[in-house]
């Protein structure tokens, strides 16, 4: 049986490097047998504002519900973003906030410890891009990618796998291609 793949790019422009790298990514997967399907945030109508925070049901606008078909599909969810002011973009966390929500991600017990993880057998992968070094975003405490991880813990993906590039706008032409291709060949292992 094909993986199912959920590519999700977090870039609010799809002409970025970061939808060349989803693009690849999707090519991969695609030659290798995989059934694909994307996300590109910045397409979508939605508010990014959980407005009463988790308190009282926000109702999801139709782009959400589909994305969260999407991700309930999903073997493998890749996420594909930038790293701005050392997180992912606001549209990014607006997505999050609204669709991986409690009683679709997950599920608090009143009076547990633990909770319910509803996105279990699913893996990620995080493809970032940023402009700093990537040793500078560690030292950082690189709070998007645990960010990511955090949401993944909490409704039961795993394994997280994480690609970083960094000092993106000092790269050559030719090795930004070098980062395409890497990309592409993780689509083609479909990791």
């Amino acid at each position: 049986m094909a993986k199912r793949i959920l590519v999700i790019l977090g870039h609010p422009d799809k002409g970025s490097f970061c939808g060349a790298l989803a693009n690849a990514y999707i090519n991969g997967a695609e030659e290798s047998g995989a059934e694909v399907k994307r996300i590109n945030i910045g397409d979508l109508t939605f508010d990014p504002n959980l407005r009463k925070g988790y308190k009282i049901d926000q109702k999801l606008e139709l782009d959400l519900v589909k994305a969260q078909g999407h991700i309930k599909w999903a073997d493998h969810i890749v996420w594909i973003y930038p790293v701005w002011w050392n997180i992912y973009p606001a549209i990014m966390k607006g997505f999050i906030d609204r669709v991986f929500v409690p009683g679709f991600a997950y599920k608090f017990q009143k009076g547990k410890v633990l909770w319910d993880r509803f996105l279990t057998g699913k893996s990620y992968r995080l493809i970032f891009t940023m402009n700093n070094t990537i040793l500078l975003y560690f030292l950082l405490m690189s709070p998007g990618s645990k960010s990511l991880w955090a949401l993944a813990k909490i409704s039961g993906i795993r394994p997280v796998r994480r690609t970083r590039f960094g000092r993106i706008r000092r790269k050559s032409k030719k090795k930004l291609e070098q980062y395409i291709n890497r990309v592409k060949k993780l689509g083609i292992k479909q990791k």
